[in-house]
C-alpha cells in the first residue's frame, strides 16, 4: 500500500521510542499529572507524543505549548461543539469558502481539499462570522481526530493521525490573498499551537509564479521535517497526486476518475460515512450533512 515516495512515520511514535524519548514521555506524564491537567482517556500517549515531536522532545517547551493547548481547549468550549455547536449557515458557507473532505490517500489517510481561489469573503461574511467560522474549523479538526482518523485507522489496521492536504490557488491573487489573510492565518495558528504533527503531506497546486517565488524565500526559514512535506506543484500537478493518491480516489478534476453523484466536493466520502468500516458513520459526526441532506445522508434514512 506505501510506496517508496511516501511511507508511514515511524520517529517518535509508540513502538519505535527510543529509550530517551521513551523516558521523555514518562516524564511528561508524571509532569502533567503534578499540573493536575492530566487525563490518561482524554490525552493518550498517541497525543503527548505529537506534542513532545512539536517541540523536539524538549520536556520544558512541550508543558508550555501542552498546557496552552489545555487551557484554550477549556476556555474555547471545544469539548461542547460535536453536540451543541449549530452552524445554520453551512451550505451557504461552503459555497463561498469551499473546503471539503474526499476520501483517502494511499496510505489509508483522510484528504483534505481547500479552494483557495474560490474563497468570497465578501459573501462569507454576509452570512456568518470570523468567530463562527473559527468555531467551524475547530469542529472540523475535532472530527478528524475523533472520527474520521479512527475509521481510516480502522480500515487499514493500523493507527493513523496524519492527514493529505490539497491548496487549490487556482485564481488567487495578491489582492484577492489579502483578503482572507486574516482567516488563514487565525485558522493557521490554530492548526499548529493545537493540532500538531497531524499534516502529512500538503500539495499545493495551480499556484501562481509569484507564489512560488514568495516560498523560495520563506523554505529556508522551516525545519526540514516541515519543508519535506510541502510540494509545491504549479498547474502541472496531476502525475504527483497520482503517486499519493489512487486515480479512483482522486476527482476528476484533479486528474483522477472519481466523480461522485453529489459532486465529489459535496460527497464528503470516506471510510467515516461510506459503509466500509464497521460501526460508522457516527450520526453525532454527521449531524450537518443530515441537517441539511448532504454528503452521506442518505445513509441514515435506509
Amino acid at each position: 500500500m506505501s510506496t517508496a515516495l511516501d511511507q508511514y512515520p515511524t520517529f517518535g511514535r509508540l513502538g519505535h521510542l527510543t529509550e530517551d524519548q521513551q523516558q521523555q514521555l514518562t516524564e511528561f506524564k508524571t509532569l502533567l499529572t503534578t499540573l493536575n491537567i492530566y487525563d490518561s482517556e482524554k490525552y493518550d500517549d498517541n497525543l503527548l507524543l505529537r506534542f513532545l515531536r512539536a517541540r523536539k522532545f524538549n520536556l520544558e517547551d512541550t508543558k508550555v505549548m501542552f498546557e496552552n493547548y489545555h487551557n484554550w481547549r477549556c476556555e474555547f468550549g471545544v469539548d461542547k461543539l460535536i453536540s451543541e455547536f449549530e452552524f445554520p449557515e453551512y451550505p451557504v458557507v461552503k459555497k463561498y469558502y469551499p473546503r471539503y473532505y474526499h476520501k483517502c490517500d494511499k496510505l489509508g489517510r483522510p484528504v483534505y481539499y481547500e479552494l483557495v481561489g474560490e474563497i468570497d469573503v465578501t459573501q462569507l461574511f454576509k452570512v456568518t462570522t470570523v468567530e463562527r467560522m473559527i468555531q467551524n474549523h475547530v469542529l472540523e479538526y475535532e472530527k478528524l481526530v475523533n472520527y474520521r482518523l479512527p475509521a481510516c485507522s480502522k480500515k487499514v489496521g493500523r493507527y493513523l493521525e496524519q492527514s493529505t492536504t490539497i491548496l487549490d490557488l487556482k485564481g488567487v491573487s495578491i489582492s484577492s490573498f489579502s483578503s482572507v489573510y486574516n482567516i488563514v492565518k487565525q485558522i493557521s495558528a490554530i492548526s499548529s499551537n493545537y493540532y500538531p504533527e497531524m499534516m502529512g503531506k500538503m500539495y499545493i497546486i495551480n499556484s501562481p509564479f509569484l507564489f512560488t517565488t514568495v516560498w523560495a524565500l520563506v523554505k529556508p526559514l522551516l525545519d526540514e521535517v516541515t519543508v519535506n512535506k510541502i510540494h509545491i506543484l504549479g498547474y502541472s500537478f496531476k502525475d504527483k497526486l497520482l503517486e499519493s493518491i489512487d486515480a479512483e480516489n482522486l476527482p476528476k478534476v484533479y486528474g483522477g476518475n472519481c466523480e461522485c453523484e453529489k459532486g465529489c466536493q459535496n460527497s464528503d466520502l470516506g471510510p467515516w460515512n461510506d459503509g466500509s468500516v464497521e460501526g460508522y458513520p457516527k450520526k453525532e459526526f454527521e449531524r450537518f450533512n443530515i441537517q441539511f441532506d448532504m454528503g452521506q445522508s442518505q445513509k441514515f434514512k435506509e
